[in-house]
């Protein structure tokens, strides 16, 4: 399974999480689907969240396309970080 592994660092999380939840559809459509998102307990303006990819050039495209700058600056993001994750067998 192939993830990306996100972390934001916003200016107020639940304005960043309106505009987070509004970007859904688009997320659904460049092939991710949320797994889960996690707040910092001393740092609950740092938000890490999971989107499981279904097409790794898909993902890449929506991450890079300017709407994703866009809602970022809408939404108060003031630094992020991705990773391309792909899980390996248990042992």
């Amino acid at each position: 399974m192939l993830v990306t592994l996100c972390r934001n660092g916003v200016a107020d999380f639940p304005k960043w999480k309106a505009v987070f939840d509004s970007r859904a559809p688009a997320h659904r459509s460049a092939g991710l689907r949320l797994r889960d998102l996690w707040r910092e307990l001393e740092e609950p303006n740092s938000v890490f969240f999971v989107f499981e990819i279904e097409s790794l050039d898909k993902a890449r495209a929506f991450i890079s396309h300017p709407a994703g700058d866009e809602a970022g600056k809408t939404s108060g993001v003031l630094d992020g970080e991705y990773h391309f994750l792909e899980s390996s067998p248990s042992y």
